[in-house]
Protein backbone atom coordinates (compact mmCIF):
# COMPACT_ATOMS: atom_id res chain seq x y z
CA UNK A 1 0.00 0.00 0.00
CA UNK A 2 1.06 3.61 -0.30
CA UNK A 3 2.64 5.56 2.55
CA UNK A 4 -0.18 6.97 4.74
CA UNK A 5 2.00 10.00 5.53
CA UNK A 6 2.26 10.78 1.81
CA UNK A 7 -1.51 10.44 1.49
CA UNK A 8 -2.00 12.81 4.41
CA UNK A 9 0.64 15.42 3.60
CA UNK A 10 0.76 15.34 -0.23
CA UNK A 11 -2.64 14.17 -1.42
CA UNK A 12 -2.26 16.00 -4.75
CA UNK A 13 0.69 13.75 -5.61
CA UNK A 14 -1.48 10.69 -5.01
CA UNK A 15 -4.39 12.21 -6.97
CA UNK A 16 -2.12 12.95 -9.94
CA UNK A 17 -0.86 9.38 -9.86
CA UNK A 18 -4.36 7.94 -9.85
CA UNK A 19 -5.38 10.18 -12.76
CA UNK A 20 -2.26 9.13 -14.70
CA UNK A 21 -3.30 5.52 -14.15
CA UNK A 22 -6.75 6.31 -15.55
CA UNK A 23 -8.37 5.93 -12.14
CA UNK A 24 -10.71 8.31 -10.33
CA UNK A 25 -9.20 10.86 -7.96
CA UNK A 26 -12.24 10.28 -5.76
CA UNK A 27 -10.58 7.13 -4.45
CA UNK A 28 -7.94 9.38 -2.89
CA UNK A 29 -10.56 11.58 -1.24
CA UNK A 30 -12.26 8.48 0.17
CA UNK A 31 -8.97 7.25 1.61
CA UNK A 32 -8.23 10.66 3.16
CA UNK A 33 -11.67 10.75 4.76
CA UNK A 34 -11.18 7.22 6.09
CA UNK A 35 -7.79 8.21 7.51
CA UNK A 36 -9.35 11.20 9.31
CA UNK A 37 -12.04 8.94 10.78
CA UNK A 38 -9.44 6.37 11.80
CA UNK A 39 -7.22 8.89 13.59
CA UNK A 40 -10.25 10.48 15.26
CA UNK A 41 -11.36 7.06 16.52
CA UNK A 42 -7.87 6.33 17.83
CA UNK A 43 -7.75 9.68 19.65
CA UNK A 44 -11.14 9.08 21.25
CA UNK A 45 -10.10 5.60 22.34
CA UNK A 46 -6.80 6.79 23.80
CA UNK A 47 -8.55 9.62 25.70
CA UNK A 48 -11.02 7.16 27.21
CA UNK A 49 -8.22 4.76 28.11
CA UNK A 50 -6.37 7.56 29.88
CA UNK A 51 -9.56 8.48 31.73
CA UNK A 52 -10.10 4.83 32.65
CA UNK A 53 -6.56 4.51 34.01
CA UNK A 54 -6.91 7.67 36.07
CA UNK A 55 -10.28 6.55 37.38
CA UNK A 56 -8.82 3.20 38.37
CA UNK A 57 -6.34 4.96 40.65
CA UNK A 58 -9.20 6.88 42.27
CA UNK A 59 -11.07 3.66 42.93
CA UNK A 60 -8.01 2.13 44.52
CA UNK A 61 -7.57 5.06 46.92
CA UNK A 62 -11.25 5.83 47.60
CA UNK A 63 -12.83 5.39 51.07
CA UNK A 64 -15.06 2.35 51.45
CA UNK A 65 -18.28 4.37 51.40
CA UNK A 66 -17.38 5.93 48.01
CA UNK A 67 -16.14 2.76 46.28
CA UNK A 68 -19.51 1.46 45.12
CA UNK A 69 -20.30 4.60 43.14
CA UNK A 70 -16.79 4.76 41.71
CA UNK A 71 -16.89 1.08 40.70
CA UNK A 72 -20.16 1.69 38.88
CA UNK A 73 -18.52 4.59 37.03
CA UNK A 74 -15.56 2.31 36.24
CA UNK A 75 -17.89 -0.26 34.72
CA UNK A 76 -19.50 2.42 32.57
CA UNK A 77 -16.04 3.61 31.49
CA UNK A 78 -15.01 0.05 30.64
CA UNK A 79 -18.04 -0.33 28.40
CA UNK A 80 -17.26 2.96 26.67
CA UNK A 81 -13.60 1.96 26.21
CA UNK A 82 -14.69 -1.36 24.69
CA UNK A 83 -17.04 0.44 22.30
CA UNK A 84 -14.30 2.92 21.37
CA UNK A 85 -11.88 0.07 20.71
CA UNK A 86 -14.44 -1.57 18.42
CA UNK A 87 -14.87 1.77 16.62
CA UNK A 88 -11.10 1.92 16.07
CA UNK A 89 -11.14 -1.59 14.59
CA UNK A 90 -14.00 -0.68 12.27
CA UNK A 91 -12.35 2.60 11.21
CA UNK A 92 -9.04 0.84 10.55
CA UNK A 93 -10.79 -1.77 8.42
CA UNK A 94 -12.47 0.96 6.36
CA UNK A 95 -9.17 2.79 5.95
CA UNK A 96 -7.35 -0.41 5.02
CA UNK A 97 -9.94 -1.21 2.36
CA UNK A 98 -9.92 2.32 0.94
CA UNK A 99 -6.14 2.66 0.78
CA UNK A 100 -5.81 -0.75 -0.87
CA UNK A 101 -7.84 0.59 -3.78
CA UNK A 102 -5.01 3.00 -4.54
CA UNK A 103 -2.23 1.93 -6.89
CA UNK A 104 1.40 2.67 -6.08
CA UNK A 105 2.32 6.30 -6.68
CA UNK A 106 4.01 6.44 -10.07
CA UNK A 107 7.50 7.88 -10.34
CA UNK A 108 7.96 11.28 -11.96
CA UNK A 109 8.40 10.92 -15.71
CA UNK A 110 6.27 7.80 -16.15
CA UNK A 111 4.00 8.49 -19.14
CA UNK A 112 0.30 8.88 -18.42
CA UNK A 113 -2.27 6.89 -20.33
CA UNK A 114 -2.96 3.30 -21.24
CA UNK A 115 -1.44 0.36 -23.08
CA UNK A 116 -0.61 2.32 -26.25
CA UNK A 117 0.85 5.37 -24.52
CA UNK A 118 4.27 3.93 -23.70
CA UNK A 119 7.47 5.82 -24.53
CA UNK A 120 10.29 4.10 -26.43
CA UNK A 121 13.47 4.52 -24.39
CA UNK A 122 15.82 2.92 -26.90
CA UNK A 123 15.94 0.56 -29.87
CA UNK A 124 18.89 -1.81 -30.18
CA UNK A 125 20.06 -3.96 -33.08
CA UNK A 126 19.09 -4.22 -36.73
CA UNK A 127 15.79 -5.82 -37.59
CA UNK A 128 16.67 -9.19 -39.16
CA UNK A 129 16.02 -9.67 -42.87
CA UNK A 130 15.90 -12.90 -44.87
CA UNK A 131 16.36 -13.90 -48.50
CA UNK A 132 13.66 -16.54 -47.99
CA UNK A 133 10.17 -16.52 -46.52
CA UNK A 134 10.70 -16.83 -42.78
CA UNK A 135 8.81 -19.45 -40.82
CA UNK A 136 7.10 -18.68 -37.54
CA UNK A 137 8.37 -20.18 -34.31
CA UNK A 138 5.81 -22.97 -34.20
CA UNK A 139 6.58 -24.19 -37.71
CA UNK A 140 10.28 -24.14 -36.85
CA UNK A 141 9.59 -25.90 -33.55
CA UNK A 142 7.68 -28.65 -35.36
CA UNK A 143 10.48 -29.08 -37.91
CA UNK A 144 12.95 -29.44 -35.04
CA UNK A 145 10.53 -31.73 -33.18
CA UNK A 146 10.92 -29.24 -30.33
CA UNK A 147 7.34 -28.07 -29.68
CA UNK A 148 4.25 -30.29 -29.55
CA UNK A 149 1.09 -28.21 -29.19
CA UNK A 150 -1.27 -30.96 -30.35
CA UNK A 151 -0.40 -33.34 -27.54
CA UNK A 152 -0.29 -30.45 -25.07
CA UNK A 153 -3.92 -29.71 -25.95
CA UNK A 154 -4.81 -33.41 -25.80
CA UNK A 155 -3.42 -33.74 -22.28
CA UNK A 156 -4.32 -30.36 -20.76
CA UNK A 157 -6.37 -28.28 -23.20
CA UNK A 158 -5.75 -25.15 -25.23
CA UNK A 159 -2.64 -23.04 -24.53
CA UNK A 160 -0.64 -25.97 -23.16
CA UNK A 161 2.34 -27.58 -24.87
CA UNK A 162 5.15 -30.06 -24.60
CA UNK A 163 8.69 -28.84 -25.12
CA UNK A 164 10.43 -31.88 -26.52
CA UNK A 165 13.98 -32.91 -27.29
CA UNK A 166 16.00 -29.87 -28.32
CA UNK A 167 13.08 -27.65 -27.26
CA UNK A 168 13.37 -28.86 -23.67
CA UNK A 169 17.16 -28.61 -23.81
CA UNK A 170 16.98 -25.09 -25.23
CA UNK A 171 14.72 -23.84 -22.46
CA UNK A 172 17.02 -25.30 -19.80
CA UNK A 173 20.01 -23.77 -21.60
CA UNK A 174 18.41 -20.30 -21.58
CA UNK A 175 17.47 -20.66 -17.91
CA UNK A 176 20.94 -21.84 -16.93
CA UNK A 177 22.58 -19.03 -18.88
CA UNK A 178 20.37 -16.58 -16.99
CA UNK A 179 21.17 -18.28 -13.68
CA UNK A 180 24.89 -17.82 -14.34
CA UNK A 181 24.23 -14.15 -15.11
CA UNK A 182 22.34 -13.81 -11.83
CA UNK A 183 25.04 -15.58 -9.81
CA UNK A 184 27.72 -13.34 -11.29
CA UNK A 185 25.80 -10.33 -10.01
CA UNK A 186 25.27 -11.45 -6.45
CA UNK A 187 21.87 -13.13 -6.66
CA UNK A 188 21.02 -16.04 -4.37
CA UNK A 189 19.18 -18.75 -6.33
CA UNK A 190 15.90 -20.07 -4.95
CA UNK A 191 13.55 -22.72 -6.30
CA UNK A 192 10.31 -21.30 -5.00
CA UNK A 193 6.88 -22.67 -4.04
CA UNK A 194 4.29 -22.13 -6.74
CA UNK A 195 1.36 -22.31 -4.33
CA UNK A 196 0.98 -19.41 -1.90
CA UNK A 197 -1.42 -18.23 0.79
CA UNK A 198 -3.99 -15.51 0.05
CA UNK A 199 -2.24 -12.98 2.28
CA UNK A 200 0.98 -13.34 0.26
CA UNK A 201 -0.81 -13.02 -3.05
CA UNK A 202 -2.76 -10.03 -1.71
CA UNK A 203 0.40 -8.48 -0.28
CA UNK A 204 2.14 -8.40 -3.63
CA UNK A 205 -0.81 -6.62 -5.25
CA UNK A 206 -1.93 -9.42 -7.57
CA UNK A 207 -5.49 -9.74 -6.25
CA UNK A 208 -6.63 -6.40 -7.64
CA UNK A 209 -7.71 -5.64 -11.18
CA UNK A 210 -5.97 -8.74 -12.60
CA UNK A 211 -7.20 -11.30 -10.06
CA UNK A 212 -9.01 -13.14 -12.86
CA UNK A 213 -5.61 -14.11 -14.30
CA UNK A 214 -4.81 -16.25 -11.25
CA UNK A 215 -5.61 -19.91 -10.67
CA UNK A 216 -7.06 -20.60 -7.21
CA UNK A 217 -7.31 -23.93 -5.43
CA UNK A 218 -10.52 -23.30 -3.53
CA UNK A 219 -10.40 -26.47 -1.42
CA UNK A 220 -6.98 -25.51 -0.06
CA UNK A 221 -7.36 -21.71 -0.14
CA UNK A 222 -4.10 -21.41 -2.06
CA UNK A 223 -3.15 -19.62 -5.28
CA UNK A 224 -0.94 -20.80 -8.13
CA UNK A 225 1.64 -18.11 -8.85
CA UNK A 226 2.07 -16.49 -12.24
CA UNK A 227 5.61 -15.46 -11.28
CA UNK A 228 8.07 -16.37 -8.53
CA UNK A 229 7.96 -12.66 -7.63
CA UNK A 230 5.02 -13.55 -5.36
CA UNK A 231 6.88 -16.16 -3.33
CA UNK A 232 10.05 -14.06 -3.29
CA UNK A 233 8.15 -11.03 -1.99
CA UNK A 234 6.68 -13.19 0.76
CA UNK A 235 10.03 -14.77 1.64
CA UNK A 236 10.84 -12.03 4.18
CA UNK A 237 7.24 -11.13 5.14
CA UNK A 238 6.99 -9.75 8.70
CA UNK A 239 10.77 -9.64 9.02
CA UNK A 240 13.42 -7.01 9.61
CA UNK A 241 16.12 -7.58 6.98
CA UNK A 242 19.73 -6.45 7.05
CA UNK A 243 20.61 -4.11 4.19
CA UNK A 244 23.78 -2.66 5.68
CA UNK A 245 25.94 -4.64 3.26
CA UNK A 246 23.82 -3.79 0.23
CA UNK A 247 20.61 -5.08 -1.31
CA UNK A 248 19.32 -8.63 -0.94
CA UNK A 249 19.11 -10.16 -4.41
CA UNK A 250 17.29 -13.40 -5.13
CA UNK A 251 16.83 -15.33 -8.37
CA UNK A 252 13.68 -17.44 -8.30
CA UNK A 253 13.39 -20.43 -10.64
CA UNK A 254 9.82 -21.65 -10.97
CA UNK A 255 7.02 -22.87 -13.15
CA UNK A 256 4.40 -20.15 -13.61
CA UNK A 257 0.66 -20.37 -14.25
CA UNK A 258 -1.65 -17.81 -15.83
CA UNK A 259 -5.30 -18.18 -16.79
CA UNK A 260 -4.91 -15.69 -19.66
CA UNK A 261 -8.44 -14.51 -18.99
CA UNK A 262 -9.67 -12.10 -21.61
CA UNK A 263 -7.10 -13.22 -24.19
CA UNK A 264 -9.49 -15.26 -26.31
CA UNK A 265 -8.36 -15.02 -29.92
CA UNK A 266 -4.99 -13.50 -29.04
CA UNK A 267 -1.76 -15.39 -29.76
CA UNK A 268 -3.54 -18.70 -30.12
CA UNK A 269 -0.71 -20.14 -32.24
CA UNK A 270 2.43 -21.40 -30.56
CA UNK A 271 3.93 -20.61 -27.18
CA UNK A 272 3.74 -16.82 -26.97
CA UNK A 273 0.73 -16.87 -24.63
CA UNK A 274 0.31 -20.12 -22.69
CA UNK A 275 -1.08 -21.17 -19.33
CA UNK A 276 2.14 -22.74 -18.03
CA UNK A 277 5.77 -21.76 -18.55
CA UNK A 278 9.09 -21.55 -16.73
CA UNK A 279 10.83 -18.39 -15.62
CA UNK A 280 13.91 -17.14 -13.80
CA UNK A 281 12.93 -14.00 -11.90
CA UNK A 282 15.21 -11.47 -10.25
CA UNK A 283 13.88 -10.03 -7.02
CA UNK A 284 15.55 -7.37 -4.89
CA UNK A 285 15.04 -5.90 -1.42
CA UNK A 286 16.84 -2.59 -1.08
CA UNK A 287 16.74 0.78 0.64
CA UNK A 288 14.13 3.10 -0.90
CA UNK A 289 16.71 5.73 -1.85
CA UNK A 290 18.63 3.10 -3.86
CA UNK A 291 15.65 1.65 -5.71
CA UNK A 292 15.87 3.66 -8.94
CA UNK A 293 19.57 2.88 -9.38
CA UNK A 294 18.86 -0.79 -8.74
CA UNK A 295 16.06 -0.66 -11.31
CA UNK A 296 18.54 0.55 -13.91
CA UNK A 297 20.85 -2.34 -13.01
CA UNK A 298 18.08 -4.91 -13.45
CA UNK A 299 17.27 -3.47 -16.87
CA UNK A 300 20.96 -3.53 -17.77
CA UNK A 301 21.25 -7.25 -16.98
CA UNK A 302 18.18 -7.98 -19.06
CA UNK A 303 19.68 -6.08 -21.97
CA UNK A 304 22.93 -8.00 -21.61
CA UNK A 305 20.94 -11.21 -22.07
CA UNK A 306 19.20 -9.81 -25.16
CA UNK A 307 22.51 -8.78 -26.70
CA UNK A 308 24.19 -12.09 -25.87
CA UNK A 309 21.36 -13.95 -27.61
CA UNK A 310 21.67 -11.76 -30.70
CA UNK A 311 18.14 -10.38 -30.50
CA UNK A 312 16.94 -7.05 -31.84
CA UNK A 313 14.90 -5.30 -29.18
CA UNK A 314 13.52 -2.09 -27.81
CA UNK A 315 12.99 -0.85 -24.26
CA UNK A 316 9.74 0.93 -23.45
CA UNK A 317 8.71 2.97 -20.42
CA UNK A 318 5.26 1.55 -19.71
CA UNK A 319 2.42 4.06 -19.31
CA UNK A 320 0.87 4.46 -15.87
CA UNK A 321 -2.47 2.95 -16.91
CA UNK A 322 -0.73 -0.23 -18.04
CA UNK A 323 1.16 -0.75 -14.77
CA UNK A 324 0.13 -3.30 -12.22
CA UNK A 325 -1.08 -1.77 -8.97
CA UNK A 326 2.22 -2.43 -7.19
CA UNK A 327 4.60 -0.95 -9.80
CA UNK A 328 5.68 2.68 -9.65
CA UNK A 329 7.58 2.27 -12.94
CA UNK A 330 8.00 -0.64 -15.35
CA UNK A 331 10.28 -1.10 -18.32
CA UNK A 332 9.41 -3.73 -20.91
CA UNK A 333 12.07 -5.25 -23.15
CA UNK A 334 10.47 -6.27 -26.43
CA UNK A 335 12.21 -8.42 -29.04
CA UNK A 336 11.51 -8.22 -32.74
CA UNK A 337 9.48 -11.20 -33.98
CA UNK A 338 10.00 -11.35 -37.75
CA UNK A 339 6.84 -13.19 -38.81
CA UNK A 340 4.69 -10.79 -36.82
CA UNK A 341 6.57 -7.71 -38.02
CA UNK A 342 6.39 -6.36 -34.50
CA UNK A 343 8.19 -6.07 -31.19
CA UNK A 344 6.77 -8.42 -28.56
CA UNK A 345 7.46 -8.33 -24.85
CA UNK A 346 10.03 -10.86 -23.70
CA UNK A 347 10.72 -9.46 -20.27
CA UNK A 348 9.95 -6.59 -17.93
CA UNK A 349 11.32 -5.06 -14.76
CA UNK A 350 9.35 -3.14 -12.13
CA UNK A 351 10.23 -0.81 -9.28
CA UNK A 352 7.56 -1.36 -6.63
CA UNK A 353 9.13 1.13 -4.16
CA UNK A 354 7.75 0.38 -0.65
CA UNK A 355 4.27 -0.65 -1.83
CA UNK A 356 4.62 -4.42 -1.42
CA UNK A 357 6.83 -4.18 1.66
CA UNK A 358 4.22 -2.12 3.54
CA UNK A 359 1.60 -4.77 2.83
CA UNK A 360 3.90 -7.65 3.75
CA UNK A 361 5.64 -6.05 6.73
CA UNK A 362 9.18 -6.21 5.34
CA UNK A 363 11.39 -3.61 7.01
CA UNK A 364 15.03 -2.76 7.60
CA UNK A 365 16.68 -0.94 10.46
CA UNK A 366 17.92 2.46 9.32
CA UNK A 367 21.22 3.53 10.86
CA UNK A 368 21.87 6.81 9.03
CA UNK A 369 22.07 10.08 10.96
CA UNK A 370 18.51 11.08 10.12
CA UNK A 371 16.97 7.86 11.43
CA UNK A 372 19.35 6.57 14.08
CA UNK A 373 18.89 7.14 17.78
CA UNK A 374 21.72 7.93 20.16
CA UNK A 375 25.27 7.16 19.08
CA UNK A 376 25.75 3.43 18.67
CA UNK A 377 22.05 2.60 18.98
CA UNK A 378 19.96 0.97 16.30
CA UNK A 379 17.71 3.20 14.23
CA UNK A 380 14.00 2.82 13.66
CA UNK A 381 12.61 0.28 11.25
CA UNK A 382 11.22 1.43 7.93
CA UNK A 383 9.78 -0.40 4.88
CA UNK A 384 12.21 -1.65 2.25
CA UNK A 385 11.79 -1.14 -1.48
CA UNK A 386 11.20 -4.18 -3.70
CA UNK A 387 12.01 -4.65 -7.38
CA UNK A 388 11.60 -7.51 -9.83
CA UNK A 389 12.65 -8.40 -13.35
CA UNK A 390 12.59 -11.50 -15.53
CA UNK A 391 15.97 -12.79 -16.70
CA UNK A 392 14.76 -15.76 -18.76
CA UNK A 393 11.48 -17.41 -19.69
CA UNK A 394 9.99 -19.92 -22.11
CA UNK A 395 8.79 -17.18 -24.48
CA UNK A 396 12.38 -16.34 -25.39
CA UNK A 397 12.42 -19.47 -27.58
CA UNK A 398 10.03 -17.64 -29.93
CA UNK A 399 12.49 -14.81 -30.65
CA UNK A 400 15.51 -17.13 -30.86
CA UNK A 401 13.87 -19.49 -33.36
CA UNK A 402 12.55 -16.70 -35.59
CA UNK A 403 15.62 -14.44 -35.45
CA UNK A 404 18.25 -17.11 -36.05
CA UNK A 405 16.37 -19.35 -38.50
CA UNK A 406 17.88 -20.46 -41.81
CA UNK A 407 16.28 -21.35 -45.14
CA UNK A 408 16.26 -25.11 -44.48
CA UNK A 409 14.41 -24.71 -41.18
CA UNK A 410 17.51 -25.02 -39.05
CA UNK A 411 18.39 -22.49 -36.35
CA UNK A 412 21.80 -21.03 -35.55
CA UNK A 413 22.52 -21.21 -31.83
CA UNK A 414 23.74 -17.88 -30.42
CA UNK A 415 27.38 -18.27 -29.46
CA UNK A 416 26.76 -17.38 -25.82
CA UNK A 417 24.23 -20.19 -25.55
CA UNK A 418 26.35 -22.93 -27.10
CA UNK A 419 28.19 -23.94 -23.91
CA UNK A 420 24.82 -24.75 -22.35
CA UNK A 421 23.97 -27.05 -25.28
CA UNK A 422 27.18 -29.05 -25.30
CA UNK A 423 28.74 -26.83 -27.97
CA UNK A 424 25.88 -27.32 -30.42
CA UNK A 425 26.06 -24.64 -33.14
CA UNK A 426 22.98 -25.44 -35.25
CA UNK A 427 19.60 -26.92 -34.41
CA UNK A 428 18.73 -29.17 -37.33
CA UNK A 429 15.27 -30.36 -38.49
CA UNK A 430 14.51 -33.99 -37.81
CA UNK A 431 12.22 -36.47 -39.54
CA UNK A 432 8.62 -36.50 -38.34
CA UNK A 433 7.95 -39.07 -35.61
Amino acid sequence: MIDPVLLRENPDVVRASQVARGESAETVDAAIAADIERRSAISAFEALRAEQNAHGKLVAKAPKDEKAALVAQAQDLAARVKAAQAAVSDAEAVFEASVRRLGNVVIDGVPAGGEDDFVVVKTVGEIPSFDFTPRDHLEIGELLDAIDMQRGAKVSGARFDFLKGIGARLELAIMNMALDKALANGFIPLITPTLVKPEIMQGTGFLGAHADEIYRLEADDLYLTGTSEVALAGYHADEIVDLENGPLRYAGWSTCYRREAGSAGKDTRGIIRVHQFNKLEMFVYTKPEDAEAEHARLLGWQEEMMNALGLSYRVIDTAAGDLGSSAARKYDVEAWVPTQGAYRELTSTSNCTTFQARRLGVRYRATDAANAGSAGSAGKTTPVATLNGTLATTRWIVAIFETHQQADGSVRVPEALRPYLGGLEVLTPVAAR
